[in-house]
């Protein structure tokens, strides 16, 4: 497997669109853990390429449940890496951070960070 570490701040808007949940062994039904023992949970992330309309869904896997975060909320997610691997003939690409963390407003439809406005309506 190949670690690619990926540059967030090259990235446009970053936005939960499936909730966190833990990662199940589809074979057995466990949940499974990662080495230190620590649930790992997957949160399906859409990522917005900066000046282009053009969007991305990525499945991250990150180590305890992210807190804060349901659907609609956007995120930050710290040190993302993609994952290259290879399995019985399949090649493909995951993704895993250290953390996933709310980043400014949430929920449905949530908008960018609210800002301060002045008297005249001016921010």
């Amino acid at each position: 497997m190949q670690n690619i570490p990926v540059d967030v701040g090259r990235l446009g808007a970053l936005m939960c669109v499936v909730p966190p949940e833990p990662r199940v062994n589809q074979e057995t039904g466990e949940v499974r853990k990662d080495r230190d023992g620590n649930t790992i949970y997957v949160v399906g992330i859409s990522v917005r390429q900066r000046d282009n309309r053009r969007a991305d869904v990525i499945e991250v896997a990150v180590p305890n449940e992210p807190r804060g975060i349901e659907e609609g909320t956007r995120v930050h997610v710290a040190d993302l890496v993609a994952v290259a691997w290879e399995i019985e003939g399949r090649k493909g690409t995951s993704f895993r951070a250290s953390s996933v963390t709310p980043n400014g407003a949430s929920g449905l439809g949530g908008t960018a960070p609210a800002r301060s406005k002045s008297p005249g309506g001016e921010g």
